[in-house]
């Protein structure tokens, strides 16, 4: 099988490449790096010194594909499937890469910042700049509980690349850091509608088992 996909099942950003993957039954083999192993994720570390996930191999190309967004979009373009992640007409693409950059680095990345720093050991929490992920992650939900009230996908009409990016962070902020459904009753639909996307609820019943490990918001 000529692609490989190296992942954490916890990874919000793998989930994002998985989603895209199940969407148009790419064939591909699942590479899971046990970041508890140094072996395992030291020879993740040799393909790729960056060491985050997702990362892309084809071997059929020779080529390494890193992050979420370049994976999708080099899939659209060398093994494109019948669902259009980035659709053809430009415009519509604009739109797709914008509402894609927007849920990664408005909602994810913060998303990440509180979540992960509850995983920091004692003493070594940046309690600052958690309060800025918070923030900025408070100010991106409205923007997008706005956008939600009038379109069923984060681009429009049909689901792409940008629902891809806004399942996993959605999920994990209301699993996680607070309901979405008190404050943001649009983006509580709009994540319900993606939980009950087939390739969306592939990729949370393969997470399933791991999900406990993921601290949440103490009461």
């Amino acid at each position: 099988m000529a692609l490989t996909l190296y992942l954490h099942p916890l990874s919000s950003f793998c989930h994002k490449a998985l989603i895209a993957l199940y969407e148009n039954d790419t064939p591909f083999t699942p590479h899971i790096v046990d970041l508890g192993d140094p072996i395992s994720f030291g020879a993740f570390k040799k393909i790729w010194p960056v060491g985050k996930f997702p990362v892309l191999h084809d071997a059929a190309r020779d080529r390494l594909v890193p992050e979420s967004t370049s994976i999708i979009e080099y899939l659209s373009r060398h093994y494109p499937g019948r669902i259009k992640l980035v659709p053809d007409d430009a415009e519509l693409a604009a739109a797709v890469r914008e509402a894609d950059r927007f849920y990664d680095l408005n909602v994810h990345v913060p998303m990440q910042k509180v979540i992960t720093d509850r995983l920091r050991p004692e003493g070594k929490n940046d309690t600052f700049g958690v309060e800025q992920a918070r923030t900025l992650l408070q100010t991106a939900l409205t923007l997008a509980e706005k956008n939600m009230a009038s379109r069923p996908f984060a681009a429009g009409d049909q689901f792409t690349m940008a629902d891809c990016a806004a399942a996993p962070t959605l999920f994990y902020t209301d699993m996680a850091i607070a309901p979405l459904a008190g404050a943001y009753p649009h983006l509580a639909a709009y994540l319900g509608r993606l939980k009950e996307q087939p390739s969306y609820a592939r990729v949370l019943k393969e997470a399933e088992p791991f999900l406990h490990w993921v601290p949440r918001e103490k009461m």
